[in-house]
């Protein structure tokens, strides 16, 4: 009887390659499984990053109070000087905080100027924020609720008129994931030099009515809504008009001067803590959260591809190098005055060193130091509001003066107003 076929190599040869062949598809599944996980970790970060979230993180441990005063965990938010909000119980409490007490290396105590709702004593986690102040009749001065058309619907915003109708006028426009609330610290400032402030929402903000796709388009697309605001003051009267971005907001106000058919009636920018180019900005945030780099740049080749409407739900691409103004630094033609904090922690600093140092004819840079993102204010409101007020001082008046009727037709309504 014949015997059964044998492998030229022997018995022993043929286990080692059966067991390199399991090995080599044991690789192949591992690299399978890595390549999807980082795929997966792309998609989650990019849908993120220009989602608006439903609630903020509350990411500060409240470890007592006494009434007067309140412990925390100390964080570098938590330890820095001024005075500042604390939101607590899912967004449902608020109390404004004032200076450090006492820290330990793991605690910070912090004097609690009060609480406007919620029980401080029940919390256990909260979030300190730069706005101190709530709404506009905290400031003390008239103000009205108004609606600004826009081409995605009416979107509310307060205004509060200088003492004297100068026809100056500021357009202050938040950042990311907060509202309108953030810009209430530059009003008195403002209105010490005659301008009346004009605090907007914009499209997914929350208060705004939402984009098509429900997606923050990092400046892209918010500009419009900052045009429709132009064409509102300048059909209200505003013959000089000056823009303030904090944050994101930064981005939006430089796309809208560098974009808008109304950019003519702006005299001058304010910058803080601004993001003038996303990519710094973004490799930043992903090195925090120590994600690979593979994961950065496949973060930002979806939100700039046409082709990932079905992964990220965007209705359009983000065209990330028209976001970037220091590159296209030369286009620029206004006075702007950039404040920024070399600590900031989330948008840092380098991009807006790189801007000032490549238009110094244009831009002032005001470095601030230890007051961190969109916090330059609470940490010296003496020198925040001193540097502004001398950089208005230094805008020369505008000649001839700008009104309506010599602006092109936007094809918006008149202004609508409510108390």
């Amino acid at each position: 009887m014949a015997g059964a076929p044998t492998d030229p190599a022997g018995p022993r040869a043929g286990g080692v390659l059966g067991a390199a062949a399991v090995v080599g598809i044991g690789v192949a599944g591992l690299a399978a499984v890595a390549a999807g996980t980082l795929a997966l970790t792309t998609v989650l970060v990019a849908r993120t990053l220009i989602t608006p979230p439903r609630r903020r993180v509350e990411d500060t441990r409240v470890l007592a109070f006494d009434g007067s005063a309140v412990v925390l965990q100390r964080t570098p938010d938590a330890t820095l000087a001024g005075e500042y909000s604390l939101w607590f119980d899912g967004g449902r409490g608020h109390a404004r905080l004032g200076e450090v007490l006492s820290h330990t290396d793991d605690t910070v105590t912090r004097r609690v100027l009060g609480v406007d709702f919620g029980e401080l004593s029940r919390a256990r986690r909260g979030r300190l924020g730069g706005w101190f102040y709530l709404g506009p009749r905290e400031l003390g001065f008239p103000y009205s609720h108004v609606e600004i058309p826009t081409t995605v619907g009416n979107a509310p915003a307060w205004q509060i008129p200088a003492a004297e109708d100068t026809g100056r006028w500021v357009i202050q426009v938040h950042g990311r994931a907060v509202q309108r609330s953030e810009g209430l610290r530059a009003v008195p400032v403002f209105r010490e030099h005659g301008y009346t402030s004009l605090l907007i929402s914009y499209r997914n903000d929350g208060d705004a009515p939402p984009s098509e796709d429900g997606r923050y388009a990092l400046g892209d697309a918010e500009w419009l809504d900052v045009e429709a605001a132009i064409r509102f003051a300048l059909d209200s009267g505003a013959r000089d008009i000056v823009l303030m971005g904090w944050s994101m907001g930064g981005a939006i106000v430089l796309q809208t001067i560098t974009r808008s058919k109304l950019a003519h009636a702006v005299r001058g920018v304010v910058l803080e803590s601004p993001v003038v180019e996303w990519r710094t900005a973004l490799a930043f945030q992903a090195a925090t959260m120590r994600l690979p780099r593979v994961v950065q740049d496949g973060v930002l080749a979806l939100i700039a591809s046409p082709f990932a409407r079905r992964l990220t739900g965007q209705h359009r691409p983000i065209d990330l190098a028209r976001l970037d103004l220091v590159r296209r630094a030369s286009i620029l033609t206004l006075p702007i005055l950039l404040l920024h904090s070399a600590d900031d922690g989330f948008v840092p600093v380098d991009a807006s060193r790189r801007l000032a140092a490549a238009r110094p004819d244009l831009v002032r840079f005001e470095e601030f130091r230890q007051a961190r993102h969109t916090k330059l204010w609470n940490h010296d409101p003496d020198r925040w509001n001193a540097v502004i007020r001398d950089w208005l001082g230094s805008l020369s008046v505008r000649s001839p003066e700008v009104s309506a009727r010599s602006l092109p037709a936007s094809g918006s309504t008149s202004p609508t107003r409510h108390r």
